[in-house]
């Protein structure tokens, strides 16, 4: 069923909800999209609509420019340089976020067309990508050594990577967290891995912002509420909070705590589906 700019009975407590849990979920590696398709699962709120989800992105979209802005100055600037026949640094990490963002374009607008997108956003799927992935994850930061930085990468590195972000294509599978764990398989250090997924994130979150925006216009309704802005602004300070916290923890610690809740979060989802026959879960302050 074709989706609205916001749903009907969607309240201002679950849009505030929704754009925190895309602020700190975006780019942690435990799945934003699955959080936010789970939230009205969860709770049996109605869908957020396009318009919020678009607001969300922009938001997450603005944190990572500006945490990260001497890597984008750079990678602008390196585009200048390769059209004058030659090549920096800025120039390599940005032909690099090229090449990884490839493949999921292609798949993706593949997905979409497809309707495979749709036929994939359920509690089931999430539930058991959410515990594999994790898994995976854990085992990537155990055995991953730590002897390569962004300035090791080579093309097939980032293309390896790129491919890997495929996979997050499914929803709990999270693009941050299989990116990262790619990068560890490859030996990157946790703080370079989580950096090189995070500019990942810059021209995926522009493109998804993009087409949901275009659905938007193709509603009709383009109304820029209170909500919308709620949205984006809450987004904006959660995802700022969680890259600096993520980033400064991956400096001294591991992934562990991140592929536990993963591990626990999709072992009580498998629960949830298969025992309890997704019951809604009642929270009061959502009503």
């Amino acid at each position: 069923m074709p989706r609205t700019a916001i749903e009907a009975g969607v309240t201002l407590q679950h849009i505030i909800l929704l754009a925190v849990v895309q602020g700190i979920t975006e780019f942690l590696p435990i799945s934003s999209s699955g959080h936010l398709i789970l939230a009205p699962a969860l709770t049996g709120a109605a869908d957020q609509g396009l318009l919020v989800d678009v607001s969300v992105h922009v938001g997450t979209l603005a944190a990572v420019l500006i945490y990260f802005w001497r890597d984008v100055f750079a990678m602008i600037g390196g585009v200048f340089v390769l059209l004058s026949g030659r090549i920096n640094p800025g120039a390599r990490l940005a032909l690099h976020i090229i090449l990884a963002t490839i493949p999921v374009v292609a798949i993706g607008f593949y997905f979409k067309v497809s309707g495979i997108e749709e036929q994939m956003r359920s509690v089931a799927v999430i539930a058991w990508t959410t515990l594999g992935f994790g898994i995976v994850l854990w085992i990537a930061d155990k055995i991953g050594m730590t002897i390569n930085r962004l300035e090791h990468m080579r093309w097939g590195g980032a293309l390896f990577i790129g491919m890997a972000q495929v996979l997050a294509l499914v929803p709990g599978t999270s693009r941050s967290g299989i990116t990262m764990t790619a990068a560890r398989f490859m030996g990157y250090e946790r703080s370079d891995a989580a950096q090189f997924s995070m500019l990942l994130s810059i021209p995926v979150i522009l493109g998804a912002g993009l087409l949901a925006g275009i659905d938007v216009q193709q509603s009709g309704d383009m109304a820029l509420t209170r909500d919308v802005f709620l949205a984006a602004g809450l987004s904006f300070i959660t995802a700022l909070i969680a890259i600096a916290v993520l980033m400064n923890w991956l400096k001294r610690s591991t992934f562990t705590p991140f592929a536990i809740y993963r591990i626990l979060l999709g072992g009580g989802l498998l629960v949830w589906v298969y025992v309890y026959d997704q019951a809604p879960i009642s929270l009061g302050f959502l009503s």
